[in-house]
């Protein structure tokens, strides 16, 4: 008997025991990590890890085990540790030690020899640079899956993500600038397109723009989204209330409205991850379901949750491709993969036009959400005040406040001009990449705080 057909009548069999569902997925993954911060290299960093999870579901309970080793053996003593655990027999394991899967060569080391030149080249670029942090990760990770319902697949996937940090300071007054990029390449590859030079450059404008930018003032305003901005909103405030296990747990504004409308007419917000490149992109989620393209919201009707293979079967949603795991010592979970809101037919130009007073933001932070109502707090990194449809100057300290679900249903115009922006998503203690989406958004009313709020 081959390999495969050993491990598929194992799973079968713990179903045919009394599991709803039983998988093995089997990981190889080597990362290069490089942190450099005040003219020095704080952290060098490589791993490499082999292992094998098996999971056991029966009923509302999950058995997940987990061993270091890609071999078959170690894959048939979790799963028949994990059937155990679950009130199965848990037959012994006669197996070889035969791999599952075969050896990585060595993650090339990519080129850190320009961090350096960076820094001195972006310290001499202001005399009121006081900080310039930097950050190089790159990772490759392939993996095998297996289920009892006859599923057989895997998939590669690399990274490489650099991040560059400028703080500056006049006269008491500290900013920060910040910028990244990341593909789903490996560090060649990325290199060959992006300009770890020109990353440095616009994060340093913006800590400088921001250091003379006056205060911004508080109040209720028309607000400009760049697409520029990236999908911040739409992965924080909207995304993760659709993942289908928070819908379960109730703790989420989008329970039970399938079919009903919470969003604007103009706004239909996609999960999709194959589109090539992006962060969040793969042939199969981590459950061997393909990666393909959910509408959420079309045209402001909410048309479906996002799925792994457990909130599924709890609830009889159709599976959408994104359960996903950090890494074979995980359960998946359901997680956005490429999510973004589809472009309109308005112009960026055309949308400031409209303004008579406002507030234009190119650039968003970080921010706070609370799932179960929706409310948010966002703040803005690069933001400019609008007059009668021009831009007049730039201002540092606003921050949005809102709620989620009205936002959407208060978004007047959609541009044409949709942008992504890479990032780490973090939920339940695992962290996995995905990329954010939106093209330029004009909100109708929105609270801004700022000077005096």
């Amino acid at each position: 008997m081959s390999i495969n057909a050993k491990l598929g009548t194992a799973l079968k069999s713990v179903k045919d025991e009394g599991a709803d569902f039983a998988d093995l997925y089997f990981e190889i993954s080597s990362s290069h990590s490089f942190m450099y911060e005040e003219g020095t290299f704080e952290e060098i960093s490589s791993s490499r890890m082999e292992g094998v999870g098996a999971r056991v579901v029966r009923g509302e309970a999950t058995s997940h085990v987990h061993a270091p080793g890609v071999d078959i053996f170690t894959g048939l003593s979790c799963l028949r540790k994990a059937a155990a655990n679950s009130g199965l027999s848990g037959a012994s394991v006669h197996a070889p030690s035969l791999r599952i899967m075969e050896r990585d060569k060595t993650l090339q080391t990519p080129d850190f020899s320009f961090f350096r030149e960076i820094d001195e080249r972006t310290r001499s670029g202001s005399m009121w640079v006081k900080q310039v942090s930097m950050n190089l990760d790159t990772a490759c990770k392939r993996f095998t899956v297996f289920n009892s319902e006859d599923v057989l697949a895997g998939d590669k996937r690399e990274y490489t993500l650099f991040s560059v940090e400028v703080v500056v300071e006049k006269d008491g007054v500290i900013q920060t600038g910040y910028e990244s990029e990341a593909l789903s390449v490996d560090s060649v590859e990325f290199f060959k397109r992006m300009s770890p030079m020109k990353t440095a450059e616009k994060a340093l404008f913006r800590a400088l723009l921001m250091l003379e930018a006056p205060e911004c003032p508080a109040g209720t305003m028309p607000v400009l989204l760049s697409g520029e901005a990236g999908g911040t909103m739409v992965h924080e405030a909207c995304g993760h209330g659709l993942e289908a296990d928070i819908i379960q747990k109730d703790y989420s504004v989008y329970r039970g409205k399938i079919g009903s409308r919470v969003a604007s007419p103009l706004v239909t917000l996609v999960d999709d991850g194959s589109i090539p490149d992006l962060l969040g992109s793969s042939r199969w989620d981590d459950e061997g379901t393909p990666c393909g393209r959910t509408v959420l919201i079309e045209k402001g009707i909410l048309k479906e949750y996002l799925t792994d293979r457990t909130s599924a079967r709890k609830d009889g949603l159709h599976l959408t491709g994104n359960g996903r795991r950090s890494s074979y010592r995980s359960v998946p979970q359901p997680r956005m993969t490429n999510t973004f809101i589809e472009p309109g037919t308005s112009s960026p130009e055309e949308m400031l036009k409209g303004m008579k007073n406002g507030l234009l933001v190119k650039k968003m932070g970080g921010g706070e959400v609370d799932p179960t109502s929706g409310d948010f707090v966002f703040h803005v990194t690069e933001g400019y005040l609008v007059k009668d449809g021009r831009v007049t100057q730039p201002v540092r300290g606003a921050v949005l406040t809102g709620n989620g679900p009205e936002t959407l249903m208060n978004i007047r115009a959609v541009g044409n001009d949709l942008h992504f922006l890479p990032g780490i998503c973090g939920k339940s203690g695992q962290s996995v990449p995905v990329a954010d989406g939106q093209p330029s958004l004009l909100l109708g009313n929105i609270v801004v705080g700022g000077a005096g709020a």
